[in-house]
């Protein structure tokens, strides 16, 4: 006897009811990929140089992440434009991935930005409260004007205006848009100059020199 239909079940004329080619092999089921065990997280945090692409390959011969981290198996957890500096985490679990990188979770990501200007009250506060992008509002932010880090010089250095002064913002985001940080100073009249990531969830660049990397426990 014929296997009774599924309740709650659309049925569509002429699919189900259709007959496979005699000749016609059934495609191949897919897998889903295993899930790492904890023990066999691998979790890198590399502090990536500017004008470093955050892919292993490329077809243009840039410098990319396989000139500076040689452990196999590893992907970065979101994405660092090319010209910004920082911290980039890679790993081999694709839990935690997406845990840092889903927009829902709202993983806090800290920024040291260098601004051209010196911003008023009124500008870090519209910063902090959100500002209306292309895109649509950004979410609150925590933005504090800092003196500027000790960080490596960037090579190349950044092209300053002549008689314009330069600042530091430390800025936590909890959301990733392309180039947001960029977008919301030159917003607010601060053209974004240098842009380091410091922060991401728990993990930071403490310790980590340019173009160097860390393997860490997973957190």
């Amino acid at each position: 006897m014929p296997a009774p239909r599924q309740k709650n079940r659309p049925h569509t004329p002429n699919r189900t009811s259709a007959k496979r080619p005699v000749n016609q092999r059934p495609g191949p089921k897919r897998t889903a990929k295993p899930r790492v065990s904890p023990d066999q997280v691998k979790v890198v945090l590399f502090n990536k140089p500017f004008d470093v692409l955050c892919q292993f390959t490329d077809d243009k011969n840039r410098q990319t992440l396989a000139d500076f981290v040689d452990i196999k198996g590893v992907y970065a957890a979101g994405r660092l434009d090319r010209d910004s500096e920082g911290l980039l985490l890679l790993t081999n679990c694709g839990r935690l991935q997406h845990k840092l990188t889903e927009p829902g979770k709202k993983t806090d990501k800290t920024y040291w930005v260098q601004i051209e200007g010196e911003p008023d009250q009124a500008a870090l506060q519209a910063l902090r409260d959100g500002v209306v992008l292309k895109d649509g509002p950004t979410r609150p932010a925590k933005v504090n004007l800092i003196t500027a880090p000790g960080v490596w010089p960037r090579n190349p250095p950044i092209r300053e205006r002549k008689n314009i002064p330069t600042s530091w913002l430390e800025i936590t985001i909890s959301e990733g848009r392309n180039r947001q940080v960029r977008r919301m100073t030159a917003h607010v009249g601060h053209p974004t100059l240098r842009l380091i990531r410091y922060r991401i969830g728990p993990y930071t660049l403490d310790g980590i020199d340019n173009g160097q990397y860390q393997v860490v426990k997973a957190k």
